[in-house]
């Protein structure tokens, strides 16, 4: 009987010292994630503070443009938002629709449109055309070679443009040395949570990539509010990689011409482009893993940086819950305090500069929503492609 009692405590002594040791392993891991995420946010904060505007007080009128929109079955959004296109203060830019064979009454509203505008043209696809590229890039190819001039600016059919002089910032960062410039890509307000997180999702994305890009190391952009030299397109349209997925057209250009030299982040509100959200979470989700399916192409130092923060920011969540429930409460709760404390003041300083104050109060929901958000979407980055463009 004794030597059952012996080995009973002897079991229990070993059991309650594994356990504290797993428990100082995870503090260990929890602490290097706080590093980490500590780190990333005065990295950005001191980039976001020191960085000068890419963009002049006063934006030259000379520099003439083609603004290209890819469309399929788009006829509602045309409606909307390309009489707001035409109506841009700039000197001499015209406006290309290539009408990706709509089965809507997309062609009839682009007639109409055309009798009002000079400057509207329409290149239209027949369902029936051979295509040389896959689904959208085919389109683009179509529009890039209808353009007249060297300035081009991309643009989605369900985009408008903040303001009128958004043709003319976007232009004028082209006109001063730069081959690639990357505009915001707002999402209007609405009501709903998840309308919250999408804006956030998006402000989050450009923090990353604007920062990245300011450090030498652009990797993405959007293509609905995207200028470039149409030359560099038509050089990356050459390059193998560019017929390798569907879409992508946007973080792909930045993968095969984007360097330190030729990329510029605008970051004045009057040069983003305005779409509405999702309103409906699968459809939201489809939409974003067209999006990120293009991040296993992006080059391995970035995939690491953006893997190790991902992964960092989930832990910090995960083992903070863990250790708090373990008894290591107040040590845990501190140093998240100071995390959340930098990383929160980022956020809510970009969201400022960005014209998203409203989303300052969700904060901490959007903080914790990513870390599911990227266990959800996590095959997409990593292994899957998407084969459609719509």
């Amino acid at each position: 009987m004794a030597n059952v009692v012996a080995n009973f405590e002897a079991t229990k002594a070993s059991s309650i010292s594994f356990l504290c040791a797993a428990m100082m392993s995870l503090f260990y891991i929890f602490s290097v994630c706080i590093l980490i995420q500590t780190s990333f946010a005065i990295w950005m904060l001191w980039l976001s503070g020191s960085s000068k505007s890419s963009t002049p007080a006063a934006a030259p009128q000379n520099e003439a443009m083609s603004i290209v929109i890819c469309a399929r079955n788009e006829a509602s959004n045309l409606a909307q938002n390309l009489p707001l296109i035409l109506a841009q203060q700039h000197t001499h830019y015209e406006e290309i629709v290539v009408n990706d064979a709509s089965d809507d009454d997309s062609d009839t509203i682009l007639q109409a449109l055309a009798t009002q505008h000079s400057n509207l043209r329409i290149v239209t696809i027949a369902p029936s055309d051979e295509r040389n590229l896959p689904g959208k890039k085919h389109a683009l190819s179509k529009g890039i070679a209808a353009a007249q001039y060297d300035n081009l600016l991309l643009c989605d059919a369900d985009c408008s443009p903040a303001s009128e002089q958004w043709a003319s910032i976007m232009s004028n960062a082209l006109h001063h040395k730069k081959q690639i410039v990357a505009g915001y890509g707002a999402y209007l307000p609405a009501p709903g949570w998840l309308n919250k997180f999408i804006r956030w999702e998006t402000l989050h994305s450009y923090l990353q990539y604007s920062t990245y890009a300011q450090s030498g190391i652009p990797y993405m952009a959007v293509g609905r509010n995207l200028a470039v030299k149409k030359e560099l397109l038509v050089e990356a349209q050459a390059q193998p990689l560019w017929a390798s997925m569907p879409s992508g057209d946007d973080d792909l250009l930045i993968r095969l011409m984007g360097n330190k030299h030729n990329v510029a982040i605008i970051a004045d509100t009057e040069a983003a482009t305005n779409s509405v959200a999702k309103n409906n979470l699968n459809e939201w989700l489809a939409q974003k893993q067209r999006h990120l399916s293009t991040g296993k192409l992006y080059r391995k130092h970035i995939q690491i940086l953006l893997g190790v923060y991902a992964l960092s920011h989930g832990l910090t969540w995960l083992l903070w819950l863990v250790l708090w429930l373990a008894g290591y409460g107040y040590l845990v709760s501190s140093l998240m305090i100071l995390r959340c404390m930098l990383t929160w003041s980022l956020w809510g300083i970009t969201a400022h500069n960005l014209k998203e104050s409203s989303l300052i109060i969700w904060l901490p929901l959007c903080d914790i929503g990513w870390a599911i958000y990227n266990l959800i979407l996590s095959p997409y980055i990593f292994f899957k492609t998407k084969t459609t463009w719509k």
